[in-house]
């Protein structure tokens, strides 16, 4: 069952869906919780986070599940702004796809138009001049026994399969790409003063580059999403500890949080949990996906 913990102020779950269809035995079938708080610091909340959750069978198979999280950049409340217009974007265009549409490219052109608007925004936030506001993102959509990731900046993916974490995205900062060069080593990268210094972002240019990739999920994965405010802090495996084994996942996330913010809370933290209960293996021929006995 859904259970959604708000507890930031400001902080509005976007797309927030409470009704839930009985799967069938063979669906995929996920149950989740999403918290954002705003840290020991700040005073507003620039993470913004939302969800599309299919309400009936029909629904599953067309488009199936979609959480995205975004963390915003930009000062006198451009930032929340940059994330809400992020993420608002994604889930209405997910909500309006044509059936069936594949997610590595679905995601890809939403996150694009999110890249747009967010420009757009930027622009009208002073009169048709030019404002500085940027947002990180990431989106995770499920579907049959399948997981499409697609991501710009540092906001994470994990999945926890069997007590271990593998993260599925690499953040998008300076550090990150001169490690990826060879130009400084992995330790140089997590010392450095350019580790939270974004390479990509949405609203930072007209073009924007999309990571996208998918990924094969089972019954018992967990996948985490988070914000830097979590995941500079906590490490994956603290994430798969408190996540394994079919945990109450409200409470996994409030002590993730409750860890955060003891050992820095400088920032705000922000988190989606997703448990794969079930799945429908497929196959796919000519990019059109059939069911495997």
């Amino acid at each position: 069952m859904y259970r959604a913990i708000l507890q930031a102020r400001g902080f509005a779950a976007a797309g927030t869906a409470t009704a839930r269809y009985r799967p069938q035995p063979t669906s995929m079938d996920v149950e989740f919780t999403q918290l954002s708080d705003l840290g020991k610091v700040r005073t507003g909340n620039e993470d913004y986070l939302g969800h599309v959750q299919p309400v009936t069978p029909e629904d599953a198979t067309a488009r199936g599940w979609l959480f995205v999280l975004a963390d915003g950049v930009g000062g006198h409340e451009l930032g929340e702004v940059a994330s809400q217009t992020a993420v608002v974007t994604v889930l209405a265009g997910f909500r309006k796809a044509a059936s069936g549409e594949a997610h590595p490219s679905l995601l890809k052109s939403l996150i694009q138009t999110a890249n747009a608007r967010v420009l757009d925004a930027g622009h009208a936030s002073i009169g048709g001049g030019s404002s500085f506001m940027a947002t990180t993102i990431v989106a995770c959509a499920l579907r049959f026994d399948r997981v499409t990731v697609a991501h710009v900046g540092d906001s994470r993916c994990y999945l926890i399969r069997r007590g271990e974490a593998n993260l599925l995205t690499r953040d998008h900062t300076v550090a990150n790409e001169q490690a990826r060069l060879k130009l400084i080593s992995a330790e140089e990268a997590a010392e450095s003063e350019a580790r939270h210094m974004l390479s990509r972002s949405l609203g930072s240019n007209i073009a924007v580059n999309v990571e996208v990739n998918e990924h094969q999920v089972f019954a018992g994965d967990v996948l985490v999403l988070c914000s830097d405010g979590l995941h500079g802090s906590v490490s994956g495996s603290e994430m798969a500890a408190l996540t394994n084994q079919g945990g109450d996942l409200d409470r996994a996330a409030r002590r993730l949080v409750e860890i955060a913010n003891d050992r820095d809370g400088s920032d705000n933290i922000s988190l989606q949990i997703i448990r794969v209960k079930s799945v429908e293996r497929v196959g796919m021929y000519r990019g059109r996906p059939y069911r495997i006995p």
